[in-house]
């Protein structure tokens, strides 16, 4: 497995896949609200297993914290740390930028994941997308 910054086209279209599948098709987020306005201010990362994309996230900075936004894994893939190794690498380039906090917004069913790598929820309960989520933090 490795984590690939996307810098081209086809690598782009490999983490929209992974978002489609994830969000789109198994969970229902209608395209309009996965694909939003700050695709291209972000910075974009997709995981390969060889030459197949099995995960995708991107990362914003957002009043100083990085904003760590749409992390998925294909649903066979799940459970095998490849959301591990997707955090931590989005952790180190945010480190690298200089950036001391990061923050998210996580569906509720996957909090315990966040909370594994040390984040803290600082949110009541909230829908987005008809999900429930919460916020977390972490100090990098």
């Amino acid at each position: 497995m490795n984590v690939a910054i996307v810098s081209n086209e086809k690598q782009l279209k490999d983490a929209f896949h992974v978002r489609t599948v994830v969000f789109i098709e198994e969970q229902n987020v209608p395209l309009e609200e996965e694909i939003d306005q700050f695709e291209d201010e972000a910075t974009h990362f997709v995981v390969y297993d060889k030459e197949k994309p099995v995960g995708a996230g991107r990362l914003r900075e957002v009043d100083g914290y990085a904003k760590v936004e749409r992390i998925c894994i294909l649903s066979s893939y799940r459970g095998k740390g490849v959301g591990v190794l997707l955090m931590e690498y989005i952790e180190s380039l945010s480190k690298a930028k200089g950036l001391q906090k990061a923050k998210l917004n996580a569906q509720t069913h996957a909090e315990h994941f966040y909370q594994k790598l040390g984040y803290e929820t600082v949110s009541g309960e909230f829908l987005d997308a008809g999900i429930p989520h919460v916020t977390m933090t972490k100090t990098l």
